[in-house]
């Protein structure tokens, strides 16, 4: 059942049904106490003359009957006033209503010898009268008074005004009935008519619905309330949403490095057999070298030769370690120390270039748990690498402290790494650079490092243009990731 519908049913209905009660037991009681009133007067006019005319009867003077009767129409609204004999016949009369009472009946009020009253109706209008048995000074009954009173007061109209009263009634219900309809369409139901189909379009997945604040102050509450809790949920679910999406960022992350992981153990398998041959290469190409029979020629190329061996040997050694296991012996580092150390390595590659370094770090400095040469490689490999990007004259290093974690960016406003290529720059050999100008391991050691100690890394498009790194470390120790 709906609302209105209760709400008239249990409340409204049962006013009205108090208020009809009322007013009828109001109205009856009204019309008792006006026929009651009228009773009573006629009653003790009735009496008043019974004795006067009684004496005039029994001493049969018509001048002492005519004078007392006429006293009675001073009255008010006395109509008609009669006297009978013992046998019903009129002795006297004046006024209206002489035919009210049979003859029957005037004997019959002289033989109970009490006061009889009645309403009577007589050529169309309506009579209380009242017949009152006249004694002679001796106590005999010598006759019979009565006395009419006509209803032209506001007893006639009691009946009309009871219609009249419930006419009133029923459309003042009905207007009442129409107002509290009306008033609960516009205030209530449509209100929350709103506030419902707001819910039903967040159900079917428009969660960007919003209640208007507006109308009465408890429904204004009310969709501010339900604002509140939509507000609630959005946030809710983009938080959830930001979860899931570092989540499934982890979870590359974790691939990759178990990726990285695999590749280092091959990679180190590998450096360790071409180990030996490397050795031998270098050292008969030096021996060559030392020869007097050889011409200049000759000896640049076992030169060149010697170069690619130990640049080879360097690649080596970097697969050596990319697939070693590592217990990395942490202490206490400050950061901008480790940042002013690996400026200071990098500082002679800027130059030339006229690369600017600029750099942001938190006051007062943060602390990390780290082996503090690991750390400046990572920093070193990652300025070496935008520093030698095509176009790069700006490199920015930020630094920021989030609770127990340090997040560091480096950035350039090079050319960038393509989006396409954002899943591949920390595996080994990966490189954009020409050939011969890059290992490609440079990137996979610092992903290795920052493993290491427990850390993450990824890269981004960065404000100013170029590539960005994001480096995340606890401060604090923990279990490498």
């Amino acid at each position: 059942m709906r609302l209105r519908n209760l709400i008239i049913l249990t409340v409204i209905v049962p006013l009205f049904v108090v208020l009809v009660v009322f007013s009828l037991v109001a109205i009856k009681s009204m019309e008792d106490n006006v026929r009651s009133k009228l009773q009573n007067e006629v009653d003790m006019i009735t009496h008043a003359l019974s004795t006067t005319l009684g004496y005039a009867v029994a001493r049969e003077s018509d001048a002492s009957l005519e004078e007392a009767l006429e006293a009675a129409f001073s009255f008010h609204r006395i109509y008609g006033a009669y006297v009978f004999d013992t046998d019903g016949r009129e002795i006297y009369g004046l006024g209206l209503g002489r035919e009210l009472f049979s003859r029957e009946e005037i004997q019959q009020v002289i033989a109970d010898d009490e006061l009889y009253g009645d309403y009577r109706q007589f050529e169309g209008w309506t009579y209380y009268s009242a017949l009152k048995p006249l004694r002679t000074p001796d106590g005999e009954i010598s006759g019979v008074l009565q006395v009419n009173r006509l209803n032209t007061g506001i007893e006639n109209y009691t009946g009309f005004l009871s219609i009249v009263a419930g006419l009133v009634f029923v459309f003042g219900a009905a207007g009442i009935v129409l107002s509290i309809w009306w008033g609960f369409r516009q205030y209530i139901e449509r209100p929350l008519n709103r506030l419902l189909m707001v819910m039903q379009r967040v159900e079917e997945g428009d969660r960007s619905q919003r209640a208007n604040i507006e109308g009465p102050a408890e429904y204004r509450r009310l969709a501010s309330g339900l604002n509140g809790m939509l507000d609630a949920m959005a946030e809710k679910d983009h938080d959830i949403e930001d979860r899931q999406q570092r989540e499934i960022e982890l979870e590359k992350r974790l691939r990759k490095s178990k990726k990285l992981a695999e590749l280092g153990v091959l990679a180190a398998g590998v450096a360790h057999e071409i180990g030996a041959p490397l050795t031998v290469i270098n050292g008969q190409a030096q021996r060559l070298a030392r020869r007097d029979v050889i011409g200049d020629d000759e000896r640049a190329r076992l030169s060149r030769i010697r170069g690619e061996v130990e640049r080879i040997v360097e690649i080596v050694r970097q697969l050596m370690e990319l697939g070693r296991q590592h217990n990395v012996e942490k202490d206490q580092q400050p950061l901008d120390e480790l940042m002013h150390n690996a400026s200071a390595l990098v500082e002679d590659e800027l130059e030339p270039r006229g690369v600017h370094l600029e750099t942001h770090l938190p006051r007062p400095t943060p602390t990390l748990l780290a082996n503090g040469q690991q750390i400046i490689q990572v920093l070193t490999n990652l300025l070496r690498n935008a520093a030698q990007a095509e176009g790069v004259r700006h490199i920015r290093v930020r630094a920021e402290q989030q609770q127990h974690e340090l997040h560091l960016w480096v950035e350039d406003d090079g050319p960038g790494i393509p989006t396409s290529h954002h899943q591949q720059v920390f595996d080994p050999f990966f490189t954009t650079k020409p050939v011969g100008q890059g290992s490609g391991l440079g990137l996979s050691m610092v992903h290795r490092i920052i493993n290491d100690h427990g850390g993450t890394i990824g890269v981004f498009n960065s404000p100013l243009g170029g590539a960005g790194f994001e480096i995340t470390l606890p401060l604090y120790d923990t279990t490498p990731a």
